[in-house]
């Protein structure tokens, strides 16, 4: 579990800013872990959320129920509200081609919201934007106005949205540029490392807007 300072620090930082710490901390992590592909955010002005997945595969195509899928419904509403916590609900679309169904609505984001839930990453569509609970943020494949026949197919299990491969449990930051999965043993480290960083750029950009040409910008990047 992480500290209240550490989850601060994490939520102070834009996620392009996480990747390039854990590129600094963990540098075999510089080509993978984060979403390679663009994700719809219809509230990029939410703050960053860093939490743990909640990981989760659906389907809407093909019609469900009864008493069994019924008793994976409540199984599954138990699986989110257990620790860890606070939550990001991490559903991979297994659809051909994913957002045939939208799993994310007025409904779903209230209750995941009601029991820890901040947002939730999905290759699927949302659906309800105005209706959406407040606070809770989306990145999503697409945009779409249908439930179909959504449902959970398993939980708790590997999924991969977009590139980013993610376990159940594993810490995740993201923000209206996308996701990236965090090491969480290695947040301190990426706290430490914060300030050469904003140095580095500072030093850098300083140069590019000095007037001084090619030579100012390079001795930048030496230094």
């Amino acid at each position: 579990m992480l500290s209240e300072s550490q989850f601060a620090f994490l939520r102070s930082i834009d996620t392009p800013t996480a990747c390039n710490l854990i590129e600094i901390v963990a540098p075999e992590r510089r080509g993978a872990g984060y979403t390679t592909v663009h994700l719809h955010c219809p509230f990029p002005d939410l703050p960053p959320m860093v939490g743990f997945a909640k990981t989760v595969t659906m389907r809407a195509r093909d019609k469900v129920g009864g008493p069994s899928y019924m008793a994976k419904r409540m199984d599954y509403l138990d699986y989110v509200a257990a620790e860890p916590r606070p939550s990001i609900a991490v559903i991979e679309d297994k659809d051909e081609p994913a957002g045939y169904g939208a799993f994310w609505g007025e409904v779903q984001t209230n209750v995941h919201k009601a029991l820890g839930c901040l947002g939730t990453i999905t290759n699927g569509s949302v659906r309800d934007i105005p209706q959406v609970a407040e606070g809770f943020q989306m990145l999503a494949g697409s945009i779409g106005p249908s439930h179909a026949y959504v449902h959970v197919e398993e939980f708790g299990i590997p999924v991969t949205i977009h590139g980013m491969a993610v376990n159940s449990g594993d810490l995740v930051h993201a923000d209206r540029h996308g996701a990236v999965v965090v090491p969480a043993d290695t947040v301190d480290a990426l706290q430490a490392a914060l300030d050469g960083l904003m140095k580095q750029e500072a030093r850098i950009i300083a140069a590019a807007k000095s007037g001084k040409g090619v030579e100012a910008i390079k001795a930048a990047f030496r230094a």
